[in-house]
């Protein structure tokens, strides 16, 4: 009987010994891991959202050598009856509007301040949108070709046969579970890919099933953006922060140099991974605004986004609208959309009002009925005011 619980704390020590060297060898995945398995918790989710970085690998998209260029002030304004209540009910961090170029209202809620760089969510598929019309304009990809052909590991999976314009308008028709509550659900383990140093370019092409041939309906499927991001690295072998960088960002005169989530070989995260300080959201939307011109610079072409911010895709009755990864309202009215991510993100733009709303929030609500709808009445509400 010694004999036996001396063996068994001999194995028992190994044991320890076998766990700590595959801690130490993996260290890095783990903590990944275990900050994803957390990131929504209700006592670390501010201050996950504006320090990313520090959870998950990452790279910079420089903002360039030109010096910032502040946003200009305009006279604050006065925000309607109720909006402190929404702040506090929404779990807001940030709130910026721009009313002609010039910041109306500007605040920071929660800890957070205007130094934070705050995660996007699928705010980024809205930047990603703006580089594809860069380089469609550039002659470097067509909208009817097959994705396959810029990204030939597609082949084979359930994105062969869909188009570069099925896939921008989220009606690719692969068949993705969107599901942040079901720990098993596609967005959940492509999450995990990211924490533990995966592929991201292997997980799109490992998806084999569609629900429905390309371009019949519109149903949002978050690796779509990805897709794209393969197609354009296909067509100009470069990296996306190094082509945001050149082509958009170094010309809007950022305060501080955004950056990426990345996968394990260091391609970003461009569903949902771009950090961005509040102030340079809302510089980005008003590039937008002003039709892709700023600081006398054509940034992005006029026509791309006239295409790209209507309603083009075949969405469900009912639903929000969709074009080319930015969305319109249920009622859509004409020049005003939006970007918008899970947990409160959003770029508002409203055209007519000129006028920008950049929102950063940590809402683990935001799924609830009516908050969407409510939040876009807020904007309008906004927009309507604002002189």
């Amino acid at each position: 009987m010694r004999s036996f619980g001396k063996w068994l704390g001999r194995v028992l020590v190994f044991l320890v010994l076998v766990a700590a060297a595959i801690y130490f060898v993996k260290r890095e995945e783990i903590t990944r891991l275990l900050a994803v398995n957390s990131l929504f918790a209700e006592e670390k989710i501010v201050s996950n959202f504006s320090h990313m970085d520090t959870l998950f690998l990452s790279a910079e998209v420089p903002k360039g050598e030109s010096p910032a260029s502040p946003l200009p002030q305009g006279v604050m304004m006065e925000m309607p009856e109720g909006f402190d209540t929404w702040l506090t009910a929404r779990a807001v961090t940030s709130f910026v509007v721009l009313k002609d170029g010039g910041i109306v209202h500007e605040s920071y809620h929660q800890g957070t301040t205007a130094e934070d760089r705050k995660i996007s969510w699928s705010v980024a598929k809205s930047y990603l949108s703006s580089l594809m019309g860069i380089v469609v304009d550039e002659g470097l990809v067509n909208l009817d070709d097959p994705v396959t052909k810029y990204a030939p590991i597609l082949e084979g999976s359930a994105y062969d046969g869909a188009s570069v314009l099925n896939v921008l308008q989220m009606s690719s028709g692969v068949t993705f579970d969107e599901d942040y509550l079901d720990f098993n659900s596609d967005i959940n383990r492509m999450g995990r890919v990211l924490a533990l140093g995966g592929t991201m370019d292997g997980f799109a092409a490992g998806l084999q099933e569609t629900f429905v041939d390309p371009g019949v309906q519109m149903q949002y499927v978050s690796i779509d953006t990805h897709v794209l991001s393969m197609v354009i690295r296909g067509a100009t072998g470069r990296s996306i922060p190094d082509l945001l960088s050149e082509k958009i960002i170094a010309k809007l005169g950022y305060e501080q140099s955004p950056f990426y989530v990345t996968d394990g070989e260091g391609v970003a995260f461009v569903l949902g991974g771009l950090n961005i300080r509040a102030r340079d959201y809302a510089r980005f939307g008003q590039m937008v605004l002003q039709e892709g011109s700023y600081n006398g610079q054509q940034v992005v072409p006029a026509d791309w986004l006239a295409a790209a911010t209507v309603p083009s895709a075949k969405t469900k009755p009912g639903k929000l609208h969709y074009g080319y990864q930015w969305w319109m309202p249920k009622d859509p009215r004409e020049g005003e959309f939006f970007g918008i991510g899970v947990y409160g993100q959003y770029i508002y733009i409203n055209r007519p009002a000129g006028v920008v709303i950049a929102v950063n929030s940590t809402d683990r609500k935001f799924k609830e009925s009516g908050v969407t709808d409510g939040n876009i009445a807020l904007f309008r509400k906004i927009a309507a005011t604002a002189q």
